[in-house]
């Protein structure tokens, strides 16, 4: 089902899944679209804190499902790779849970990010969806790895009842300009181009990771188009300062607060950005 981005599918999703007794469990350190969705729906939403490292623990995620699906509907949100953290989750683990098929509950994988990732455990739902499973649904989008984020694509993978019942919710369909698919339609086939696209990631976050050794700022494996850095300080006087320089820093990610979350641009630019991290480290400021 395609879908005027992804966040459209994200709301379209959790409308058509709920009912009046619903809940979404998610990590608390996540994607924000599917807890502001429940919000504005009236849907409880139950933050599960995040394991080491702001690891995605999927066992502290299941016993509160399980037990909120005792009185509830429950929908699992689960973004993998994770944003901010940029890390994946145990795909095996998914699995089986999912595969398990859990009374009353329903889960929406958001793999916006799974074409970047580089580790080989990492799986897509997409074949659970290819195996007959009719309780979830996965999210894909054009905006990250296919460059397409200012044309607004995403698309929803799931059993045919499932995207029928989501595509009843789907309010934007007349969104999708004949642009945007001609492009989407064209990257598809462009591998020369997602070849380009991967390999200029992987060499923007290396550049991104050996001054980060260098300099002993602790960072997250990164799966993703961006790095999870741990600058152990307040963000905002980083933000202020990285201004100056031309480089814009992003929200706050409540409660890792002194986290900044760094977008890997083309390798020329994180040449620049690295730079100026080295020289803040030469006034004391990071």
């Amino acid at each position: 089902l395609l879908t005027h981005g992804s966040a459209e599918a994200i709301r379209a999703t959790i409308e058509a899944e709920a009912t009046k007794n619903t809940v979404l469990v998610q990590p608390e350190l996540t994607y924000g679209d599917g807890a502001d969705v429940a919000k504005r729906n009236n849907i409880p939403v139950k933050n599960v804190k995040m394991g080491p490292n702001w690891s995605i623990d999927l066992a502290a995620l299941r016993k509160v499902a399980t037990a909120e699906a005792k009185k509830h509907r429950v929908l699992v949100y689960l973004v993998n790779p994770n944003n901010p953290t940029s890390t994946i989750a145990d795909s095996n683990e998914i699995f089986n849970w999912i595969k398990s098929q859990p009374k009353n509950t329903f889960f929406i994988l958001d793999e916006a990010y799974a074409e970047f990732v580089n580790d080989p455990s990492f799986k897509s739902c997409n074949e659970l969806v290819r195996q007959g499973f009719d309780n979830l649904v996965v999210l894909k989008t054009f905006s990250k790895i296919f460059a397409m984020a200012g044309m607004r694509l995403g698309y929803a993978v799931g059993a045919v009842n499932v995207i029928n019942k989501i595509r009843d919710h789907v309010a934007y369909e007349v969104m999708m300009n004949q642009t945007t698919l001609a492009a989407a339609l064209s990257e598809l086939n462009d591998k020369e181009f997602l070849k380009e696209s991967k390999e200029s990631n992987d060499e923007a976050r290396e550049i991104l990771y050996k001054t980060l050794k260098e300099l002993n700022i602790p960072y997250l494996p990164s799966q993703t188009n961006f790095v999870f850095i741990d600058l152990k300080a307040p963000l905002k006087p980083f933000a202020d300062r990285m201004k100056t320089e031309h480089i814009l820093v992003g929200r706050p990610f409540p409660p890792a607060v002194q986290w900044c979350r760094i977008s890997l641009g083309t390798p020329a630019e994180m040449r620049y950005f690295v730079e100026k991290l080295k020289e803040f480290r030469q006034k004391g400021w990071v």
